[in-house]
């Protein structure tokens, strides 16, 4: 059952508009945040952090790229 409260709280967010509601979304969290229903540690939230910036690598040629690294450095990669 919802308390008048909820409804009333329902309402004014249904009133905001769709642009804004990124903005009454951090300050939710940002409170929900205060009451410790999900709260990270720094390390957690680093790792957080982390996970959106990782990008996919395609699969490499180890070979190939141990034939480069020796070119670049020793200017010849046969060594067989």
């Amino acid at each position: 059952m919802m308390t008048v409260l909820r409804k009333d709280a329902i309402a004014l967010l249904e009133r905001i508009p769709e642009d804004k509601l990124y903005f009454m979304i951090q300050i939710m969290q940002g409170i929900d945040g205060l009451y410790g229903t999900e709260r990270l540690t720094a390390k957690e939230h680093a790792f957080e952090e982390l996970e959106h910036l990782r990008k996919s690598v395609p699969e490499l040629d180890y070979d190939r790229e141990l034939k480069n690294y020796r070119e670049e450095k020793y200017g010849n990669a046969d060594i067989s």
